[in-house]
Formats: C-alpha cells, sequence, structure tokens
C-alpha cells in the first residue's frame, strides 16, 4: 500500500488511538473525511477523528446551517470528500456544499424535478483526474461531475442507465427504484432496489453496473433459475415472476475490498404475508449472500428467515468487523435483523461466530399455506428488542387499560406466529427491532444499534372474489384491490400508524400530484406500475370524489388476483392517547461486545416531553436513522421521534450533549474534518411520525 502525507494533527491522533482505515475505489482514503454511504465500504459507521471527545462535546455549537428550500422527510447520511458534503434533498435533487461553511456549490435535478421517494444518499468515484457522483432517481441510475453536478453525457444512454437493465422483461413495466447509496468496487458500483411487496414484484436480481460505461457487469439471481443452486428450494416456474418477485436488496450491502467479496442483505419475497404460492425454504429471500465481487458468483450464504409471511427484510448493510474470541482474531461479519437479534459469521467461510439453533414454529390455519417448520436463531448475542409481550407488559400509563388487556388476550402471540384471519400481535413490529439506519461498530468489536419497540397488529382475510367486485365503480374497484390495506374502506387511513387518510384529498393535493404518487410512490408506499392508465384515472376520480359510480359494471375477462390472501393493514397497538399499548421503553439504544456476544449497557432513546412533564421517566420514542461512533468515545445519534440530537459516552451510555433541530432528524450523521476543525452534521427533514417538516442539513463544531 502506498504511503501517504498526513498532517500533524491527524499524526498525532493515530498515536493515541487504533486507526482503521476506509477506502474508497481500492485507495486509502484520508480519515479526515466520510467517503462512502455509512463512513466507508464496511457500514460501520466510525471514524478515527477526535477532537471532539467526551471531555469537551457538551461545547459544542451550530456551524452552520444549510437550507435546501425543498422541504419533506430526508433519510440521506451525506458523503464529505475533499472538504465537499455531497447530499440530496427531500424530492431527491442532488446538492454539493462547502463542507466547512455550508454553502451551496451547485445542484442538480432531474427535469422538473420533484421526485417524491425518499433518497438516503450518494455515491462517489474517481479514476485518474476525473470524479463522479453516482445516484438513484426513480429507475435511473446517474452519473453527474462531482466538480460540477452536470450529467456524464457518456454514461448510458445520455447520462443514465436504467436500473431495470438486468432484471429481465417481466420487470420493464414493474415498480422499479433505489432508496439506498450503491456499494463501489473498484469501477463497478452495485445497486440496491426497493421493489413492489406484492404478487406484481419484479425480480430481485441484484446488479453491478461499470462505473464508466453503464454496462451491466454481472446479476445474481436472488431467486434461481433452472440449474442455479437454491432452485429447488422454489417452485419449478417461480424464477419466470408471473406470480412471486422480490427477494431483492433494498437496504445496501459492505464489501471486503481486499478479499473482493460483496455481502448482500436481502428480503422477503412478494407477496408479502401469503406464500402458498411459493411453497419451500425460498432462497436467497431473507438471507445474507457473499458474493464474488468482481464476477456475482455466490460464495456463501446463510438465510435468517425460511419462507418469510411475516415481512421480516433484512433492514440494514451488515458490518464488516474484526472480533477476537477464544483468543483468536477473526475477520466477521455481523447483520442486525428486525427480530432484534445480531447474528454474526466468519466473513471468509460463513461458519457462525456463535451457535444458531433451528426452533420450531407454528403451523399457518390459511388454507395453503405451508410454514417451514424451523427457524434459526442465535444463541449469542442476546436480543436486543424485546421478543414476548404478557399481560404485565401492558402500558401502566394507558388510560384505557382493561381494553388492551382484551386485544392482546384475543390476539395469537408468539416468536413467528403465522398471520390468519385471527390477528398475530407482531414484536418487534414492522419497523424492527433495527432498521434501515443500521448500527455503528468501533474497532474494539462493540457495535452500537438502536432499535424500536412498537408492536404491531396484523392479519389476514380472504381476497375479494369477482362477483365481489362486481358492483363497484372502475374507481372503486381499483381502490379496493390495491388501497384498502392501508388507508381503509372508508379512506380514512390510520395516522396514527403513519397511513394518511384520503378523505377530501383534493382539498390537499390537485390531480396531478396524486396521478404521479400512484406510479411512483412515496415513502413506504410502493409505485403501482401494473395499474393501466385507464384504472388510474378511474382510481383519481373516486378520490376526487366525481367518478360517475352508475357506469360500474361487470369486469368480463379481466384476470382474478393471484393471491388468494390479502394483508388487512399495518395497524400499530396504541393506547386511546396514541402511546405505545406496551410499558416503556419505546426506543433503545444498546452496546454489543461482539467479542463475547454479552451486552455493555442499553439505554433508553428518545423521550415524550409531554410525559416527562408529568413526572413519568423518558419512555423512549420510534426512531429512524442510525448512530455514529468516533474515535473520541462519542457516540452521536439523532433518529427519534422527540426531534433531538444527542451525544453518549460510547463506553458507558452515559448522555453528555443533547440540542433540538429545527426538524427531526431521521437520518444517519455523517463526521468529518475541514481545515483542522471536526464536525459533524446531520439531516433535519422531519414529516416522518407526524412530526413538522423540515429543508436543512445542520453542521455542529466546537467553538
Amino acid at each position: 500500500m502506498k504511503k501517504i502525507f498526513i498532517p500533524a494533527i491527524a499524526l498525532l491522533a493515530a498515536f493515541s488511538i487504533s486507526a482503521k482505515l476506509t477506502y474508497t475505489n481500492n485507495q486509502k482514503a484520508p480519515d479526515v473525511e466520510w467517503p462512502e454511504y455509512l463512513g466507508g465500504a464496511d457500514r460501520n459507521h466510525y471514524s478515527t477523528l477526535n477532537q471532539i471527545n467526551t471531555t469537551n462535546v457538551g461545547q459544542l455549537t451550530k456551524a452552520w446551517e444549510f437550507h435546501s428550500l425543498d422541504s419533506g422527510q430526508v433519510q440521506c447520511n451525506p458523503i464529505i470528500i475533499k472538504g465537499i458534503l455531497y447530499g440530496v434533498t427531500a424530492t431527491n435533487q442532488v446538492f454539493a456544499l462547502d463542507a466547512a461553511t455550508g454553502k451551496e456549490k451547485w445542484r442538480f435535478k432531474v427535469g422538473k424535478g420533484g421526485g417524491l421517494n425518499t433518497n438516503r444518499g450518494v455515491t462517489y468515484w474517481s479514476g485518474g483526474n476525473e470524479s463522479r457522483i453516482m445516484f438513484a432517481y426513480d429507475s435511473w441510475l446517474y452519473a453527474l461531475d462531482a466538480l460540477t453536478g452536470q450529467p456524464i453525457k457518456s454514461f448510458g444512454e445520455d447520462g443514465r442507465v436504467s436500473l431495470k437493465k438486468g432484471l429481465g422483461p417481466t420487470a420493464q413495466d414493474k415498480f422499479v427504484i433505489s432508496n439506498t447509496p450503491g456499494a463501489l468496487y473498484g469501477d463497478l458500483i452495485v445497486m440496491p432496489l426497493r421493489l413492489s411487496e406484492g404478487p406484481d414484484a419484479a425480480p430481485g436480481n441484484v446488479q453491478a453496473f461499470n462505473v464508466i460505461t453503464g454496462e451491466l457487469a454481472w446479476a445474481f439471481h436472488t431467486i434461481p433459475h433452472p440449474g442455479e443452486f437454491g432452485y429447488n428450494t422454489w417452485p419449478k416456474d417461480v424464477y419466470k415472476n408471473t406470480e412471486v418477485g422480490a427477494a431483492n436488496n433494498w437496504a445496501g450491502m459492505a464489501i471486503d475490498k481486499k478479499r473482493g467479496i460483496i455481502y448482500v442483505p436481502t428480503g422477503s419475497a412478494g407477496f408479502d404475508f401469503y406464500g402458498g404460492n411459493r411453497a419451500g425454504q425460498n432462497l436467497f429471500a431473507n438471507s445474507l449472500v457473499a458474493l464474488n465481487a468482481k464476477t456475482g458468483k455466490r460464495i456463501w450464504h446463510f438465510q435468517f428467515v425460511h419462507h418469510d409471511i411475516w415481512d421480516r427484510d433484512i433492514p440494514a448493510p451488515p458490518n464488516l468487523v474484526t472480533i477476537k474470541k477464544d483468543n483468536k482474531i477473526i475477520d466477521a461479519v455481523a447483520q442486525v435483523t428486525k427480530l432484534g437479534y445480531v447474528y454474526v459469521f466468519d466473513r471468509v467461510t460463513g461458519i457462525p461466530v456463535y451457535p444458531i439453533k433451528e426452533i420450531p414454529v407454528p403451523k399457518s390455519d390459511v388454507p395453503g399455506e405451508i410454514v417451514w417448520p424451523t427457524q434459526p436463531i442465535p444463541t449469542l448475542p442476546a436480543p436486543y428488542a424485546r421478543q414476548t409481550v404478557t399481560d404485565t407488559d401492558i402500558n401502566p400509563h394507558a388510560e384505557n387499560r382493561d381494553s388492551l388487556l382484551s386485544i392482546l388476550r384475543k390476539a395469537k402471540k408468539g416468536l413467528y406466529q403465522p398471520f390468519g384471519e385471527t390477528p398475530t400481535l407482531l414484536l418487534p413490529g414492522f419497523d424492527g427491532g433495527a432498521e434501515w439506519g443500521g448500527a455503528a461498530v468501533d474497532p474494539d468489536g462493540i457495535m452500537y444499534v438502536n432499535a424500536n419497540e412498537m408492536p404491531w397488529l396484523a392479519s389476514l382475510s380472504p381476497t375479494p372474489k369477482e362477483d365481489e367486485l362486481s358492483h363497484l365503480s372502475p374507481g372503486q374497484r381499483v381502490y379496493t384491490l390495491n388501497c384498502v390495506v392501508c388507508h381503509g374502506p372508508e379512506r380514512k387511513g390510520n395516522p396514527k400508524s403513519g397511513y394518511p387518510s384520503l378523505v377530501d384529498i383534493g382539498q390537499r393535493r390537485d390531480r396531478d400530484f396524486v396521478s404521479k404518487l400512484i406510479t411512483s410512490g412515496k415513502g413506504m408506499m410502493p409505485g403501482f406500475t401494473s395499474i393501466t392508465g385507464e384504472e388510474k384515472q378511474a382510481l383519481v376520480n373516486f378520490l376526487f370524489g366525481d367518478e360517475k359510480v352508475e357506469v360500474a359494471t361487470s369486469k368480463k375477462g379481466k384476470k382474478a388476483p393471484v393471491v388468494p390472501y390479502k394483508f388487512n393493514g399495518y395497524n400499530k397497538f396504541l393506547d386511546s392517547k396514541g402511546y405505545p399499548a406496551i410499558s416503556p421503553p419505546w426506543g433503545t439504544l444498546t452496546a454489543i461486545d461482539l467479542n463475547t456476544g454479552k451486552h455493555v449497557w442499553q439505554k433508553t432513546l428518545g423521550e415524550f416531553k409531554e410525559l416527562t412533564a408529568k413526572g413519568i421517566a423518558p419512555t423512549g420514542t420510534e426512531n429512524y436513522g442510525g448512530p455514529v461512533v468516533t474515535a473520541g468515545g462519542v457516540l452521536f445519534i439523532a433518529a427519534t421521534k422527540d426531534g433531538m440530537f444527542r451525544a453518549f459516552d460510547k463506553k458507558t451510555g452515559k448522555l453528555l450533549w443533547q440540542t433540538e433541530l429545527p426538524a427531526a432528524g431521521f437520518a444517519t450523521p455523517s463526521t468529518y474534518e475541514v481545515n483542522g476543525k471536526q464536525f459533524v452534521v446531520v439531516a433535519c427533514g422531519g414529516t416522518k411520525l407526524g412530526t413538522k417538516k423540515g429543508d436543512s442539513y445542520v453542521a455542529f463544531a466546537l467553538p
């Protein structure tokens, strides 16, 4: 490896801390930067900077604030290279800032802009005298000049390539986007994909594109084709993508650049909640797959959930760590999950570092559903989120405790309890446990992971038959088949669970916005690209209250829904005031020693200030966005519904500093140094969980 010049201040720091290298494009990057998503290819959210430390973090003040003038949810973890910060706005406009001042250098938006999907950042590539910013918008991957923000016209077709390129012909009219920055290996970028979660999902192939030309380098079939490993874990024709799709990576990946291995966590197959038409173990859904980064060939895999019917996607990139167990140094890969478990494997062989047991799970009472008889549970580390709820776990502050107890007692409960017509209590809920923010890990092998403790109620019911739909108007029919799950039969939604009412939507949005939203999706909502233009127009007319219902007729010859059971919607288990129905904590931050599998500490994360004012100890809140940990001994995290930005002592979990952000920071912070000064920056878009909207990135530094 080439030696590089190290500034004096960094040289002094190197003698006092255990230096950790981050890489971009196979070259050593200065430790003062935040060169890749989540800090580096290892996705460890770690920085060797220590100017801000446990003794002075309480002195942090706002250094600058950048207003994008584009308000709404922002989940971006910005990257900082050569003194320039690159990020995205709420509607996916890409920008570059002077990282020392927050002053805008350039901005790029596709067409008139206005993308509705959240985006967690961009990828930087450099080669020779050229540098590029790679980012996804809708179903396209774009390449921009990193200095000017102008499209690289020689990349693909006029500066972009289709993210459907390696998915096959069945995907071309289906919903395909990307929320998460691609993983870089040399001149290849491997792209995460977000797909529909229904039977209309595109295939979840993992694709690598050439950064210079845009050509497809390789594609790995997460639903294997005939002759490929894992093909016999599905019915023989599933790979044709007529009724089943997805098993995609949407959360991002980690790369061991020295060994040339990319670690790809995948999600469930679509349809998420019924698998009668995909009997079997279903490789490589819900798996961690180690691939040769040059060729896309499988090296090893581990499946976390067999035949998933609970939407237990793997929610975050894995962490590449080095630990010491039984006096042996192990290069390992650690994967957090929605279920609240951490799985740790030898990075090269895939052999579990701690034993994993296959435990028996309940059978389904839904006709046609064949649940896989066992599921893998690690013996260590211990779970960082609750797995079960009993009567004693009901929220002691709830005014309607008796009714909550009644709901709890009637619900099916237990680990891997299949959904059916009787509601099932799911804990950890659909959003974890861990979520897309992922975990931070320091060089000592200590993992820091924030988690949600929100229970959800889930159930299935038979899909409406054709004769049950025949009396509906065209727009009502489309709504019933596609929208009722989240927004309800009366269009009132479920705002407490994050699903807005569509009643009087015409008073809040215009037709063009709603029409675009149906196709492109927004936030948790996927785009419904399978809806025809005529059906979309009918749906818009229905939502705006001017559909002529007298024209309703039976749709002769129209294909019936493929899946015989439908999901009845995402419903949080809440008390009458809208708080979780179970006892606190409702959000946690846990330190786990991966060397031993033991917890170091666990703290409540977040508070409801109105409850604290009543003398109730901080309860924790739902949280989205991960932590950052530094050589200065400080852990930074925003993420919470209360809109605070906090710093903890990484060794003890003691709260050292906190400040209120202009809007909730549902994003992972970044830390970097410019001109000898260390900054920590976080995106503040709010919006999620009913919080106020924001449009800013805020950076903090010592006075």
